[in-house]
């Protein structure tokens, strides 16, 4: 007789962890690095009505993808647009027309549905030895770490106060201290009258489609560049985050879903979108929710909040963006505390690979950016070469071996 497995029931009182988390992983991203964005819609002189479509793209593009993905998975598959990529455009959309850029991203976003189709990504994945992809995280994550107890320096009262409520929380209540601090901060802001709302508007986004324009100089300035960076800064870690909290997901739809919608969302200014790293952290840990199995929400109300943002368009960025950078910078170092944490021991844990795992941790943390590439990538170039080197050779892992990057097994009802 065959069983089939259904997917676990998720009651009320279960939603309130895995849906504040989601809405932190997107305030945090709106927060922190939209204004990379803003900055490239400046260099290539868009106007308002084409940034506010480039918002509109990425934001409705980012929701529904994420959405889409981790309710086919029941796994919380955070998706977002690709920060290192955006920071690369500040640069490029200063000698590149407009039209010729979005062409550009067109032949980026097929490339990627090429990759996740041909199934090479996922094959990728599994040669990289799993101390060594934890020490990469540990060292991506660092700095955010390093920075909620920096804002001390800029801003004491505001970071003393999340920080002592954090631990108090964690230590009465640990499954509320990340919900507690962020409404406990907000309360605070309002009481100081640091965050304005009264003269905010609600008004839709109208999404302006642009005539791609296609050029060898826009193919090789542009996307190559932007394939490269976002496939070493984003989809690589990003992967890896996945694998170190458990979920076992092939990469492969993921590539192909997001590459998809990149295509079609590029017309409208949509630079690439992807599997998130940083801010997918906050919602696949044990602080979103202790069991894993219900996790995935998560990754349904951070979807949500994207499609939100993108309908409403500048104004909920607005909003965002009025946080003070301590309060984003504070909220998502503690937020991420538990993952560092976690990322670090099982980095340590194999004497075999412990070595490299810590040579990667620092490459990692150091940030190189060589070439216009990020530190995520020369953080792991190092460490295989490290682990290759130290070991006679990269070890040939099977499909199950990159479970092994998180220690508990996770509960059959996370996996697809």
């Amino acid at each position: 007789m065959s069983t089939s497995i259904s997917p676990p029931s998720i009651h009320l009182r279960d939603l309130t962890h895995p849906i504040m988390a989601g809405l932190i992983s997107v305030i945090v991203n709106y927060g922190g690095t939209f204004i990379l964005v803003f900055q490239a819609a400046k260099v290539a002189g868009l106007g308002p009505e084409l940034t506010a479509s480039w918002i509109w793209s990425i934001s409705i593009g980012v929701g529904v993808t994420g959405l889409f993905l981790s309710w086919i998975t029941r796994e919380p598959i955070i998706t977002a647009w690709s920060t290192p990529a955006a920071a690369f455009l500040v640069t490029a959309l200063a000698a590149t027309p407009y039209a010729e850029a979005v062409g550009a991203y067109l032949i980026s976003a097929a490339a990627f549905v090429v990759l996740g189709a041909s199934g090479y990504f996922e094959k990728l994945i599994r040669l990289i030895p799993p101390g060594v992809a934890a020490g990469l995280l540990a060292g991506i994550l660092l700095q955010f770490g390093i920075g909620a107890f920096g804002g001390v320096n800029i801003e004491p009262l505001l970071a003393g106060l999340l920080i002592v409520a954090y631990v108090v929380l964690k230590r009465f209540s640990a499954r509320y201290a990340v919900v507690g601090i962020l409404l406990l901060g907000l309360a605070f802001l309002l009481i100081q009258g640091r965050i304005d709302l009264s003269g905010l508007q609600l008004q839709l986004a109208a999404p302006l489609f642009t005539m791609p324009v296609f050029s060898l100089n826009a193919l090789l300035s542009v996307a190559l560049p932007l394939f490269l960076i976002t496939l070493s800064g984003q989809y690589m870690p990003g992967m890896l985050v996945l694998r170190n909290d458990g979920f076992r997901t092939s990469a492969n739809p993921i590539v192909t879903v997001t590459g998809l919608g990149s295509l079609l969302m590029a017309p409208f200014g949509s630079h690439a979108f992807n599997i998130a790293a940083i801010t997918a952290a906050i919602c696949t840990g044990k602080e979103a929710y202790e069991d894993p199995a219900k996790r995935w929400v998560a990754g349904i109300a951070a979807g949500i909040f994207y499609i939100l943002v993108g309908v409403f368009g500048v104004t909920l960025v607005a909003v965002f963006m009025a946080f003070p950078a301590t309060f984003i910078s504070t909220l998502a170092g503690l937020a991420l505390l538990g993952t560092i944490g976690g990322s670090l021991a099982s980095a340590m844990a194999d004497p075999k690979s412990r070595e490299a795992a810590l040579i990667t941790f620092l490459a990692a943390a150091a940030n190189i950016k060589l070439f216009g590439i990020g530190g995520a990538f020369w953080g792991l170039l190092i460490g295989l070469v490290a682990y290759a080197v130290l070991n006679g050779s990269l070890p040939r892992a099977p499909r199950g071996a990159i479970n092994a990057l998180c220690a508990p097994a996770i509960n059959k009802g996370a996996a697809n």
